[in-house]
């Protein structure tokens, strides 16, 4: 009998018996070594193994970090994939973040939702992730802005107005649109300039 034919098992396991990892928890195994040096997040108790990024996916984040950076400058933080605490079972490491403050009110915890203004993640393999799974976490925290750049589609998806189940506006934006930080309504950013050109 070759490996092929063998029947394969499947095994299921419920959501509840499954073991939900805290903030804590995931600090430690880190310090030991445990997480083998993968790029992860904790997301809900559940430690995920994070995407590669795509050239796209890179481009884009270096776009928009530096018009945000370039506009915004001492009035607010620009963090590119950085930590951010949401609660204690919950620390994604969102693509891009305006937080309150300068780097040096972060040197003993990360930003937490009450000092977040904005949160960006730039999806290539990632779009339904991040407009299906992430959006109903972030806006469980409170963040009242959250962004999802999608590159190959060419879209912006903006969501606001957070309830504890999900955000109840999800506005798409395509070229030659612009969009402007809910926090920062006077900087309208193009969309043509965060992402790739057409080649």
């Amino acid at each position: 009998m070759t490996l092929a034919n063998i029947p394969q098992t499947v095994i299921t396991i419920e959501p509840a018996n499954l073991k939900r990892w805290t903030v804590q928890d995931y600090h430690r195994m880190s310090e030991l070594g445990l997480l083998n040096g993968d790029r992860t997040e904790l997301i809900t108790g559940q430690i995920t193994i994070m995407t590669a990024k795509g050239t796209p996916h890179v481009t884009s984040l270096h776009l928009l970090a530096n018009v945000l950076r370039d506009r915004l400058g001492d009035l607010a933080l620009v963090r590119t994939q950085d930590p951010i605490h949401l609660d204690d079972f919950s620390e994604p490491e969102p693509d891009l973040a305006i937080v309150k403050g300068t780097v040096l009110d972060y040197v003993e915890q990360h930003p937490s939702p009450e000092q977040i203004y904005l949160v960006v993640e730039v999806a290539d393999s990632t779009l339904k992730q991040d407009c299906e799974i992430k959006d109903k976490l972030y806006a469980k925290a409170g963040i009242a802005d959250y962004w999802v750049l999608a590159p190959e589609k060419r879209q912006l998806h903006i969501f606001r107005k957070p309830t504890p189940t999900g955000y109840t506006e999800h506005l798409i934006l395509t070229e030659p649109n612009q969009a402007s930080p809910l926090a920062f309504p006077d900087f309208a950013i193009a969309l043509t300039s965060i992402l790739p050109p057409i080649s």
